[in-house]
């Protein structure tokens, strides 16, 4: 499974956890798809165990989380760091 897909299946499993059933494409909002502010602190650290990374807490900005794409992002940046 790709970083992508991988980011994508914790997004949809908090999403569902919203009531929100559908797949976020790459470039959507994720808080405007449904995710609220402790969503967005729990898929970090969902992001975090799945990739087993530690986000700089410089990086921890909301515009690093809007979206599929920032995250994977994120991620690779993050791994490439390390």
């Amino acid at each position: 499974m790709s970083p992508r897909d991988r980011i994508i299946a914790i997004a949809v499993r908090m999403l569902v956890k919203r009531g929100v059933n559908t797949v976020p494409a790459s470039t959507d909002n994720l808080r405007e798809a449904g995710l609220t502010s402790l969503d967005m602190v729990n898929l970090m650290l969902a992001i975090e165990a799945e990739f087993d990374i530690e986000i700089p807490q410089s990086a921890m900005t909301p515009d690093n989380f809007d979206t599929v794409t920032a995250i994977e992002n994120l991620v690779s940046a993050t791994a490439k760091a390390a």
